[in-house]
C-alpha cells in the first residue's frame, strides 16, 4: 500500500455521476485503512447545475477542503467545470477531461459563448502540461451506456498511477455502488477509460 496523499478534485454538472464517483473513491481508500475526507459542493440545480467534489486520501488529514494551488489530480467531467477548478492546479497537478460540453442555458440564449475545446486546453496548459482529453462520453456509449463517463474519468485516474489504492479494492468498490445489472457495463468503461488514458 501506498501511503502517500492525494489530493482530487472531481468537477461536472449534475446529473454527471460526480458524487457516485466521489463516493467510489472514498469508500475505496477505506477499504485500505486509509484516512479520506470528502467535502461537496452543490450547484443550484440538481441536473445541470455545477458540482464539485474535494477528496483528500492520505494520512494526516485535517482539513476537507484542497487548497488552491495544491490539488494533485483535477476529473473533469465538463470543459467549462474544469476551467473553474484550475485555481487549484500546479504544474505538477494531472488533469483528465471529458471533451464534451454540457451546454448551459445562458449560452443557448446567446447571452455567453461556449469556448472552443482548444481554447480551453490552451487555458489549462497555462497552468500544467500534464493534461488528458478524453472524448469519455463516446467511450462510455461505446462500452455500452452514455452513463458511465464517470468510469471512463475513474479509469483515466486510474491510469495516472497517482492513486493510493489497490486497482483491485476501486473495482470491487465500484461493483458495491453500482446496481448489478449495470456492473459489467461499467467495469468496461473504467477499463476503456484507463487504457485511453495510458501513457504513449
Amino acid at each position: 500500500m501506498n501511503p502517500k496523499k492525494i489530493d482530487i478534485i472531481v468537477v461536472g454538472v449534475g446529473g454527471q455521476g460526480v458524487i457516485l464517483a466521489t463516493e467510489i473513491l472514498g469508500n475505496a481508500a477505506l477499504r485500505e485503512e486509509l484516512e479520506v475526507v470528502i467535502s461537496e459542493v452543490h450547484g443550484m440545480a440538481q441536473r445541470g447545475g455545477s458540482v464539485a467534489s474535494h477528496v483528500r486520501i492520505g494520512c494526516d488529514i485535517y482539513s476537507p477542503t484542497i487548497m488552491e494551488g495544491s490539488a494533485d489530480a483535477i476529473l473533469g467531467f465538463e470543459p467549462i467545470e474544469t476551467l473553474r477548478a484550475l485555481k487549484f492546479t500546479n504544474q505538477d497537478t494531472r488533469i483528465a477531461m471529458n471533451s464534451k460540453p454540457i451546454i448551459p442555458v445562458t449560452v443557448s440564449t446567446g447571452a455567453y459563448k461556449y469556448p472552443s475545446l482548444n481554447e480551453v486546453i490552451e487555458q489549462c496548459k497555462r497552468f500544467t502540461e500534464h493534461i488528458t482529453v478524453l472524448d469519455a462520453f463516446k467511450i462510455a456509449e461505446e462500452a455500452g451506456s452514455s452513463l458511465a463517463v464517470n468510469m471512463v474519468l475513474m479509469g483515466a485516474l486510474e491510469a495516472t498511477g497517482l492513486l493510493p489504492i489497490e486497482e483491485e479494492n476501486l473495482i470491487q468498490t465500484i461493483k458495491e455502488h453500482v446496481p448489478h445489472e449495470f456492473v459489467k457495463v461499467n467495469l468496461g468503461a473504467f477499463d476503456a477509460g484507463k487504457r485511453a488514458a495510458a501513457p504513449r
